[in-house]
């Protein structure tokens, strides 16, 4: 690939998903563009990039960015998160709510859905505390793809096995031929929708808990502060954030502050 060819996919894609591409990371389009470009009788990403640009189809732009933009996901990543979530960031947030008795957390770039039913399955865990509680757990992504695969709710037994508890696994999962799939109690707590980080996030209302989490490190850091003041506003004064590891707000926006104590976990400045 010309460095002209590089520098055109890369634009595109950032102006697309925000996802940063450095020359160091073109061994990412040869991974992840060449089966797009097999699919489409194409030799190689040469004449991928030149029919990219011959064309401009939108539905081959959006095939592109979709490629690019799924990553792997798996149950209770990190643990510590889930740990604090259930543990530390949930106890005064329902305090506070306990006389509407709604909640809402957002998942956003929700991959395959092992997020969000994580937290789903936590919160099933509690439901004795959350009788009557109205709970919306909304998980968005990119690539409408991911999203089928999300809502459908099957898993490989090397899906399961990364991070899902064996005693929740059969508790709260069925197994049908190959798959293990999420039970209908605990699908039905969770709805998709494609949704680009880029946009106008209104429509998906307000939220009192949003993860965030390893989506912001593929950002540049104007990109970051954009999403990370969009996400301030669609939430309360006291919501909560989490954020991934290698992940942090400080020197990118002045709209949250670190949780001492709480890794990850940042609220309102």
């Amino acid at each position: 690939m010309t460095p002209d060819d590089f520098t055109y996919i890369s634009t595109l894609i950032k102006s697309r998903s925000g996802l940063v591409l450095t020359p160091d990371k073109s061994y990412l389009l040869e991974s992840r563009l060449m089966p797009v470009a097999r699919k489409h009788g194409l030799k190689g990403l040469d004449e991928l990039v030149g029919t990219l640009r011959a064309r401009k189809e939108e539905a081959l732009i959006v095939e592109v960015t979709e490629a690019m933009t799924t990553n792997e996901s798996f149950f209770f990543r990190d643990t510590k998160p889930f740990d604090l979530l259930r543990d530390e960031v949930l106890p005064p947030i329902l305090e506070k709510r306990a006389a509407k008795k709604t909640l809402r957390i957002w998942c956003a770039a929700a991959s395959s859905g092992q997020e969000p039913y994580s937290i789903a399955i936590i919160l099933k865990e509690m439901a004795a505390k959350l009788a009557g509680w109205k709970i919306d757990i909304v998980g968005t992504d990119i690539s409408h793809d991911i999203l089928k695969k999300a809502t459908a709710g099957a898993y490989s037994q090397f899906e399961v096995q990364r991070g899902m508890p064996i005693q929740m696994l059969l508790k709260y999962f069925e197994k049908k031929d190959e798959n293990w799939c999420i039970k209908e109690d605990i699908r039905k707590m969770v709805q998709y929708r494609y949704w680009n980080l880029l946009d106008d996030p209104k429509p998906l209302g307000n939220f009192d808990i949003v993860f965030c989490r390893n989506v912001l490190i593929y950002f540049d850091a104007q990109t970051k502060g954009k999403v990370l003041e969009t996400i301030a506003r669609m939430m309360p004064e006291d919501g909560m954030l989490f954020l991934g590891g290698a992940e942090t707000v400080l020197g990118v926006t002045d709209k949250f502050k670190p949780v001492a104590g709480q890794r990850g976990v940042y609220s309102h400045a």
